[in-house]
């Protein structure tokens, strides 16, 4: 669900002008829509009402904790790839039953407090780490739920940088070698195999990606029931697209449509982990026009946000739509490249836009909900936006902007004197 929307020539998300938004709370400053969140959810659980399904939000997209909150509200899970969104999740209300820890480097201490406030399964991705879970349960006298995550070798057709089921990613274990770790697990004696899944990618705008994924994974099912071996669940991750552009994913009905039809015969519960297609396209970050800058080969709008405050298009060359908060009718449009203030030539938000702006004006960056604040750094010593969330027609801080003092706040001078 896109959240803006017009009113007397200027953009609202909900009942609330982002004019006045920028105008109390200064820029940058991501804003999100309560409203386009929960509605993105509810398409997801009407599309897999008829069948057991559990959603775990990953906590990677968007990691603040109002956001945590509502989808803790709603009762659904959480997929975590580290210690920092573990102890997160547990800050907005999250149910630990209900939390899927995932990733390639999960630490000692790490597993032990998850373990310790009861998490419903790790998702293994090497045999190391199987062998660590297993003598941390050992330890500690107790059985550790897994569940394999294995990586399928099959082509998202997505960004190199966000393709994780090619067996050139360093992402879950070989498909050609499950079967052998599986037959030693017997010797694993604290570990308890409860699943199998995979996460081939992110932003996938067709369902083809999927459907091979799946068919390896039924190839697993099948081999596991000759060895007596019935599974829980079906972890198959997320990764289903958005309309950032031109793309044309297909919609949560149609995923859910072609998933039900190939796992028609698996009475277990299916595990998704969506992230972007949850609140990718719930926020704006909004921008002040600090300067045009015409020269004789490009014109420029530099603005007061730059690849610290959101990474995706210098890291992906994504493309974000951006426009004017409020249009002007007497500006003739031009192309502007909009650039940020960040000392690289990479600080580049949208290139060749074709714009009616001003200095001072107000841009909206749309579709910034997942990987923008997550993303975010304090590089060039840059203090990290403030985050905003509209429920209505009220308005919520739901992050301070950072001080300068914040920046070296944990730091300490190294001094001679005596």
């Amino acid at each position: 669900m896109q959240p803006c929307h017009t009113i007397n020539n200027v953009l609202h998300i909900e009942n609330i002008s982002l004019e006045n938004i920028a105008k109390q709370f200064g820029t940058p400053c991501y804003v999100y829509s309560r409203a386009a969140i929960e509605t993105n959810l509810a398409q997801f659980q009407k599309a897999f009402q008829h069948r057991p399904h559990r959603i775990c939000y990953a906590v990677k997209a968007n990691s603040n904790l109002a956001i945590l909150n509502i989808f803790a509200e709603h009762n659904i899970g959480f997929d975590i790839v580290s210690g920092g969104e573990l102890e997160r999740v547990l800050a907005a209300g999250g149910d630990p039953n209900k939390i899927i820890f995932s990733g390639v480097g999960k630490t000692k201490n790490e597993i032990v407090k998850a373990l310790n406030i009861g998490i419903h399964c790790f998702n293994v991705e090497s045999e190391p780490e199987l062998f660590r879970l297993n003598e941390i349960a050992k330890e500690n006298n107790t059985t550790i739920k897994i569940g394999l995550r294995i990586n399928p070798d099959v082509d998202a057709k997505t960004h190199p940088h966000i393709a994780t089921g090619l067996s050139e990613n360093k992402f879950g274990l070989d498909w050609q070698h499950t079967l052998r770790i599986v037959d030693e697990l017997p010797q694993l004696k604290h570990l308890k195999l409860i699943g199998i899944g995979c996460h081939i990618g992110s932003q996938l705008t067709s369902l083809e990606p999927f459907s091979a994924a799946i068919d390896r994974i039924l190839f697993f099912i099948e081999k596991l029931k000759d060895k007596n071996i019935y599974l829980d669940h079906i972890d198959l991750g997320g990764g289903l697209g958005v309309v950032y552009h031109n793309e044309t994913p297909p919609s949560v009905t149609e995923y859910a449509k072609m998933i039900c039809n190939k796992l028609s015969s698996f009475e277990g519960d299916i595990i998704f982990e969506p992230g972007r297609s949850l609140v990718a396209n719930t926020g704006v970050l909004l921008t002040t026009i600090e300067y045009i800058k015409q020269t004789a080969h490009k014109n420029f709008a530099i603005v007061d946000a730059g690849m610290n405050d959101l990474l995706r298009p210098p890291l992906y060359e994504a493309w974000h739509q951006i426009s004017p908060v409020k249009n002007h009718s007497d500006i003739e449009a031009t192309h502007y490249d909009i650039v940020g203030p960040v000392c690289e030539s990479a600080d580049i938000l949208g290139k060749n836009r074709l714009l009616s702006i001003q200095q001072n004006d107000i841009l909206a960056i749309h579709s910034v909900g997942a990987y923008g604040f997550s993303m975010s750094s304090n590089y060039n010593s840059r203090a990290r936006p403030v985050e905003i969330m509209i429920d209505d027609n009220q308005v919520f801080v739901i992050r301070e902007r950072e001080t300068l003092q914040d920046l070296f706040s944990t730091e300490k001078l190294l001094s001679k004197k005596k």
